[in-house]
C-alpha cells in the first residue's frame, strides 16, 4: 500500500502548503509540474508494459495482440457500464460547487470535504495505479505517487475556497485505494500468478498509465475510465488464448 500512503500524503501536504500560504500556485509552476509530471507518467507506464512482455518475437507480437484486442473489448465493456459518463457528471457536479462556493457559506468546509473526496476517489488513475501496486511483487507505486502530486497540487487551490474540510478527502481516497489494493494483492495476484496472467494485465495497465500522460499533457482527449474493464479482459483474452 505504499502508492495509497504516497497519495495521502500528498493531499496532506498539499493542503497544509495552502493554509499556510493562501495564494494559487503561479501559472508558470502549474505548466512546469504539469511537463514533468507527463514525462514521469509516460516513463513509468511504457516501463511497465515492456518489463511485462517477453519471449521470442513471435510470442511479443502474439501478446501486444492481445493487448491491443483487451483495450478495444475492455473499452466497449466500460462504454456499455457508462463508466466514463458517471465519472464525467462527478467532474460536473464538482465543478458547480466550485463556482457556486464563497467565502461566508458556513457548509464551505463539508462541501470542501464531499467535492474532494468525489474528485480524487472517481479518478480512473486512482483506480488504476491501486491494482498495479497491488498486482506486482516489486510495488510498483509509481502511478498513485503521480497522482498524489496532482491531488496535492489541487489541494493546494481547494483550501483557499473551501478551507481545512478539503485534508478530509485524504480519508475516502485511503479506503477506497487501500481496499482495492489489498483485494488485488491478497486474493487476486495469488491466483493470477499460478496461471502466468499478471503480465497481462501489467500489460496493458501499462499502457493505461501512458495514457493519462496523454491527458496531464493535454496533447489528446482519451475516456480514460472506459477503459478500465480491459486489465480484467486481458488476463481472461491470455487463459483462452493460450
Amino acid at each position: 500500500m505504499i502508492g495509497t500512503i504516497l497519495n495521502v500524503a500528498g493531499i496532506l501536504i498539499g493542503g497544509i502548503i495552502g493554509l499556510s500560504r493562501r495564494k494559487p500556485l503561479p501559472a508558470a509552476s502549474e505548466a512546469y509540474f504539469k511537463v514533468v509530471l507527463g514525462a514521469f507518467t509516460v516513463f513509468y507506464g511504457l516501463r511497465l508494459t515492456w518489463q511485462s512482455i517477453s519471449g521470442s518475437f513471435g510470442e511479443i507480437l502474439k501478446q501486444l495482440l492481445i493487448v491491443v484486442i483487451a483495450l478495444a473489448l475492455g473499452k466497449l465493456v466500460g462504454h456499455l457500464l457508462r463508466l466514463q459518463r458517471m465519472s464525467n457528471r462527478v467532474g460536473r457536479w464538482a465543478r458547480d460547487n466550485l463556482s457556486s462556493i464563497n467565502g461566508s457559506d458556513p457548509e464551505r468546509n463539508s462541501k470542501g470535504f464531499k467535492t474532494c473526496a468525489a474528485l480524487f476517489c472517481a479518478a480512473p488513475l486512482g483506480i488504476l495505479g491501486a491494482v498495479q501496486d497491488g498486482l506486482t511483487m516489486s510495488d510498483y507505486f509509481y502511478p498513485l505517487a503521480i497522482k498524489g502530486v496532482m491531488d496535492g497540487l489541487a489541494t493546494l487551490s481547494f483550501v483557499s475556497l473551501f478551507g481545512p474540510g478539503v485534508l478530509l478527502a485524504a480519508v475516502p481516497v485511503f479506503a477506497l485505494e487501500g481496499s482495492v489494493t489489498l483485494i488485488c494483492s491478497r486474493a487476486l495476484e495469488p491466483m493470477l500468478t499460478l496461471h502466468n496472467l499478471v503480465g497481462s494485465v501489467n500489460a496493458v495497465g501499462g499502457l493505461l498509465v501512458f495514457c493519462v500522460a496523454l491527458v496531464v499533457l493535454g496533447l489528446k482527449r482519451i475516456e480514460l475510465a472506459d477503459y478500465l474493464p480491459s486489465l480484467f479482459v486481458a488476463p481472461l483474452l491470455t487463459f483462452f488464448l493460450r
